[in-house]
């Protein structure tokens, strides 16, 4: 394997995609300063200046679901453009206004929402449109950079909009905004994306919505990632929620004194990004997890206790380090743990999680540190941060999905039919037939489950099994999908690795004659 099949910057379209990322995530981040800070001119309402939060974070919520379903039935690449487009079209509004004076708060709020709603409609696909312009070896190595790169938008973003809004006010920093995001659909139009052709229909949008929740919640990949992503980012967003008080209130500093801290948040960032790799080979995944979550435990309690700006400094450096390094391995395990048929939705589900986990966190921890003071909530959330990182790293490993055999198999031959089947007939009862060891039957039922697993997962409403009590070595296997069209899907979702169960099946047969399969329609 040549050396630069494990570096993504050696992709130019990633390597140019990554860069322009970056500025149009700076441009955001000023943004926001921007934003909020217009607000507080326009309105004295604490309700108004908390809806300009609201305004960003809501269309993710709402967006990220069916934002991932397009991104899996159309053209990603022109999703991408057209996201951008409509995020341009709202920030050069917005500047526009700005500049000539116009400005009012519900106009503010409405263009920060349809920027918000750009952004929805990209960042599962974003992420999703990673393997495409990487090798698999290098996927961990890119999702880590993306990373790096919000930390570092995060750092820079805010400092140099403040800057900018200082010396030129805020419509200058919407005008710069909708600049930034140039870059991004200049690389996107030139990026010339091949795709596989289909044999089938796309799916209808409310259906692929569906199977995307249910392969996230059926695939035992993904679970491990949802749940491993829940027990992280509940306690650790209390370091994101607090961070800016203590930095003001305990820690006596100004904004450039909370920039600085954040910088040293991006420099931990930086150096998690380059030893990641490292530390990964060595140790695996599941352990780097489970040690950067202890680490980042550790630097929540030594920010608790630190009483001035070098040990805060140093806190997060170390936050830094072990936040990009549960970004990477999370993110990577939903990316790795998908087939290209479902990996938008199921990385919206993962920002669901992520974003839901957070917003719930910061909300819960912030209450609580109106009762018991911030340095105790700290202390609490690192302790539970320490016991959920205990318990789940042994209940939940994360394995090493990057291995995983996701490509389509299509291995399964094409239905035996009469005459052409309507596509939309419907329901279809599949029924599979064994004649099994009759010294391994048991053995065989356990390993079926893994079977029930892969059928409901891929699209079956129904699954059974069951055993003639004439004959206990024959065994029938049916499952019920809701259309032809939905079956002949499932042909095609049957991956390398479900092949793989799929074969130590056949070695509990009682001779080599292969199951019985029967197709079976309603009328």
């Amino acid at each position: 394997m040549s050396a630069s099949a494990e570096r993504p910057l050696a992709s130019p379209v990633f390597r140019a995609l990554w860069i322009a990322t970056i500025v149009s995530n700076i441009g955001t981040w000023m943004h926001d300063v921007g934003a909020g800070w217009l607000m507080t001119s326009l309105s004295s309402d604490p309700l108004m200046i908390a809806l300009v939060q609201a305004a960003t974070t809501l269309p993710m919520f709402a967006l990220a679901l069916p934002a991932g379903a397009l991104a899996d039935i159309v053209d990603r690449r022109m999703l991408l453009i057209g996201a951008q487009f409509f995020g341009l079209a709202g920030t050069a509004l917005l500047a526009a206004a700005t500049l000539a004076g116009i400005t009012t708060a519900p106009l503010l709020l409405a263009m920060t929402g349809a920027i918000a709603v750009g952004a929805a409609l990209s960042a599962p696909t974003f992420q999703a449109i990673v393997p495409e312009l990487v090798p698999a070896p290098a996927l961990q190595q890119a999702v880590a950079l993306n990373s790096l790169g919000v930390n570092i938008a995060r750092a820079i973003g805010p400092a140099l909009g403040g800057v900018i809004i200082a010396a030129a006010g805020t419509g200058a920093v919407f005008a710069l905004n909708a600049v930034s995001v140039l870059g991004v659909i200049t690389v996107l139009a030139r990026w010339h994306r091949t795709t596989a052709a289909r044999h089938l229909p796309a799916e209808h949008f409310l259906g692929a919505m569906r199977a995307g929740v249910r392969y996230a919640l059926r695939s035992p990949e993904l679970q491990t990632v949802l749940v491993r992503s829940i027990g992280f980012f509940v306690f650790a967003s209390a370091l994101w929620a607090l961070l800016p008080i203590i930095a003001r209130r305990d820690l006596g500093l100004g904004p450039a004194g909370y920039g600085g801290l954040l910088t040293f948040l991006g420099l931990g960032a930086i150096a998690g990004a380059v030893l990641l790799p490292r530390l990964r080979s060595r140790i695996g995944a599941n352990r780097t997890t489970v040690a950067a979550s202890l680490l980042l435990a550790g630097a929540m309690v030594g920010l608790s206790l630190s009483r001035g700006f070098v040990g805060a400094a140093a806190a997060l450096t170390a936050g830094g380090f072990a936040w990009i390094a549960m970004m990477a391995a999370l993110n990577g395990g939903a990316q790795s743990g998908s087939p290209a048929w479902v990996k938008a939705r199921a990385l919206a589900v993962y920002l669901l999680v992520f974003q839901g986990s957070m917003t719930t966190g910061s909300t819960a921890w912030g209450a609580i540190a109106g009762q018991i003071g911030v340095q105790a909530t700290l202390l609490a959330a690192a302790l539970a941060l320490l016991a959920a990182t205990l318990l789940l790293g042994w209940l939940r490993p994360l394995a090493n999905l990057a291995r995983l055999d996701l490509a389509p198999a299509m291995h399964w031959p094409a239905p035996i039919v009469e005459g052409a089947v309507e596509q939309d007939r419907g329901p279809v009862l599949v029924t599979i037939e064994y004649r099994i060891d009759p010294a391994r039957v048991d053995e065989f039922l356990a390993a079926m489950q893994g079977m029930r697993r892969i059928r409901r997962r891929d699209g079956a409403i129904a699954w059974g099994i069951y055993q003639d009590v004439a004959s206990p070595n024959q065994i029938l296997e049916t499952f019920t999908v809701e259309s032809w069209l939905e079956h002949l899907r499932q042909h095609d979702r049957i991956t390398n690795a479900d092949r793989v169960h799929q074969d130590a099946l056949r070695t509990f047969q009682a001779d080599a004659a292969p199951p019985l399969v029967r197709h079976l329609v309603a009328p």
